[in-house]
């Protein structure tokens, strides 16, 4: 992602409060832009075809597309193709206006597509024209309730062909949502500068957007840099910039919450909550709000992830929550991840539980009937909110056409503090509102303890064994909104040698002159993995392992792999460093019996801790509570 400068650290203005003379309703209008059509993109990292394929002698810009004689274009692309199947789904618009402008040589052609659920394809219309002028069509938005979208082609027949000032609109509501944007950020100053200063250079779409709210919670702060007091300048009043202690992402984006929609004029805005180390398309935020003013019912409207390190790939798709298991998500029907979308496109339409907040817009009506965020710090607080809201008759959509790149999750190591919030959260979430099945879930979390320490993962077992003991503890943990547990977590992991990255170069020059590179595709059968992994951990406490020195490439690095040796040399999955892990009985006899005595606990208590959250619920996500956190005056 490109960086700013760093420059003066004079702090700029803060604008807090100003929220009550920016966010007003906008002005009326007969017609609203839902979608532009766009050529290219902002950052010279995105590829052309995310937004038009041409053939022939072809060039495009932001906004205008250049066509010589001969030559082809067409939008049906990510970034081109308007979901007709998801505005016939959840708005009661009927039909489409498509207008833009040409100038041509000669002749010219245009033709509008459609495709269904299946990707079958369709034509619309044709229009053939010639000189200069506006096209102007009218779509019916039907035949789309399973699938499907619609696109523009155009040919230059004879002679050139240029177009420009492609728009897609309806007719306007009578009264349109205010909007306001809230960036969380944490020591990310570079990368918050450059996602705030992306958005605010697209003037069409920050037409309707009245605030960009920056809660900066960090040491390293957003103000001190150059780009970002150039950015403010650039947004004017339509700037609130917030400093406060770290709370996490909960913490950040309940602080815009908060803001906003304590203020006038906000019973029916839009919040549009957006990470700071994205790399942002501006026309999202548009289709997001255009969107969500449309339709029947106030619903959470959300963009999808795409790859930051390869950006024509689909990162992530639509997801629902796998609450039983602990797990954030998984594909709901017909959603797809880890595609190229240049190669293939997502026709049938899907649902969605809930919507990541790298960029999500959360209706002002569903704030005020479901609260602000629960305060679990990092992690599951947008999916918790998701629940909640879907539970309250809210839905959530995920626009298919609407995408921010983020930052590959893959190139993540799973041994990382942060699994603690996954597993502490996981276990809030799922006793609010899943069946909490005491059985069941101690038998699971017992089970995935068990294979960290057989894979000699010491220090994320002892990290998903305090998880554990917290949830137990109760809603009062949250008391101060989650940051005395960063400290206990460092000290925590700090006893286990293995969850210290280490120079490959380094551990490679002292080990073994006969260390071996380990790699193994077998996978246990599903429904004998508990027979391996209790013959692996007889063979981890007997000594009976492969004693040779080994390295394990990290997409090896499986529990029924590792475990077979005494050590291992292990690449982190970000490809900086390797972890050393080594067997030691005593210790996973120690962590053996914690998760038995944990897990225990979790068996006999999760009838009375599933109660004790929900009863919780109300004021850990009450006003009242996030003021007290804040420290403001209610």
């Amino acid at each position: 992602m490109e960086q700013a400068t760093a420059g003066d650290t004079t702090p700029i203005d803060s604008n807090i409060g100003a929220l009550e003379e920016v966010l007003t309703e906008p002005a009326g209008r007969d017609r609203l832009i839902v979608q532009r059509g766009l050529f290219a993109s902002l950052s010279p990292r995105v590829p052309e075809k995310m937004y038009v394929f041409t053939k022939g002698a072809a060039a495009a810009d932001r906004t205008g597309l250049q066509l010589a004689d001969g030559a082809s274009a067409n939008t049906n692309t990510y970034f081109g193709r308007f979901p007709a199947s998801f505005w016939q789904r959840w708005t009661d618009v009927d039909t489409v206006h498509v207008e833009l402008a040409y100038a041509s040589s000669g002749a010219a052609t245009f033709s509008v597509w459609a495709s269904d659920a299946r990707g079958r394809e369709r034509l619309v219309t044709v229009e053939k024209v010639s000189g200069s002028g506006d096209l102007d069509l009218d779509l019916a938005i039907e035949r789309f309730v399973d699938g499907g979208a619609l696109w523009i082609s155009a040919e230059a027949t004879s002679g050139s062909l240029n177009i420009s000032d492609v728009r897609w609109t309806v007719a306007a509501p009578e009264h349109l949502r205010p909007a306001a944007v809230v960036i969380c950020t944490h020591n990310r100053a570079d990368d918050c500068s450059v996602t705030v200063g992306t958005l605010a250079s697209d003037d069409g779409a920050m037409a309707d957007i009245d605030a960009v709210c920056v809660v900066d919670q960090g040491t390293d702060q957003v103000q001190t840099r150059a780009a970002f007091r150039d950015v403010a300048d650039r947004l004017g009043n339509k700037l609130v910039y917030i400093t406060q202690p770290n709370l996490g992402g909960a913490g950040g984006f309940s602080r815009g919450m908060y803001e906003i929609t304590g203020s006038p004029n906000s019973a029916h805005a839009n919040v549009i909550l957006m990470d700071d180390d994205i790399l942002c398309e501006p026309e999202s935020v548009l289709r997001m709000n255009a969107f969500a003013n449309m339709t029947v019912q106030p619903t959470i409207v959300g963009a999808q992830m795409l790859s930051l390190s390869n950006p024509q790939m689909l990162h992530v798709s639509a997801e629902r929550e796998v609450l039983d298991e602990i797990t954030a998500g998984e594909l709901t029907p017909g959603a797809r991840m880890g595609i190229d979308l240049v190669k293939k496109k997502q026709d049938a339409r899907f649902d969605a539980g809930w919507n990541g907040w790298w960029t999500c817009l959360l209706p002002a009506e569903i704030i005020a009937d479901c609260g602000l965020p629960i305060p679990l710090f990092f992690q599951w607080d947008d999916i918790e909110y998701g629940i909640r809201a879907r539970f309250a008759g809210h839905p959530t959509v995920t626009l298919p056409n609407a995408g921010v790149w983020h930052a590959d999750f893959y190139l993540k190591d799973y041994d990382d503090w942060a699994r603690y919030f996954s597993i502490r959260n996981g276990l809030i979430v799922s006793s609010i509102y899943g069946r909490f099945d005491a059985n069941d879930i101690s038998k699971y979390l017992f089970r995935k303890i068990g294979e960290l320490i057989v894979s000699m993962q010491y220090g994320l077992a002892a990290t998903f064994i305090k998880a554990a003991e917290d949830f137990l503890a109760g809603p009062d943990f949250l008391h101060d909104g989650g940051q005395a547990v960063l400290g206990e977590l460092r000290e925590l992991r700090a006893k286990y040698p293995e969850t210290q990255p280490q120079s490959a170069a380094k551990v490679g020059a002292d080990s073994d002159p006969h260390t071996q590179m380990s790699v193994w595709e077998f996978e246990p059968d599903k429904k004998r993995e508990g027979l391996v992994l209790a013959k692996r951990a007889v063979q981890q406490f007997t000594g009976r392992v492969d004693r040779r020195s080994v390295t394990v490439p990290a997409h090896f690095a499986n529990w029924w792999h590792v475990s077979l040796f005494d050590k291992a040399v292990v690449t982190d999955s970000s490809q900086n460093a390797v972890r050393v892990r080594r067997r030691d009985k005593d210790t996973a006899v120690d962590l053996a019996k914690q998760a038995a005595k944990v897990c225990w606990r979790l068996r006999k208590e999760a009838p009375r801790m599933k109660k004790v959250w929900q009863e919780a619920l109300p004021q850990l996500t009450s006003r009242e509570n996030w003021a007290r956190l804040y420290g403001i005056a209610e």
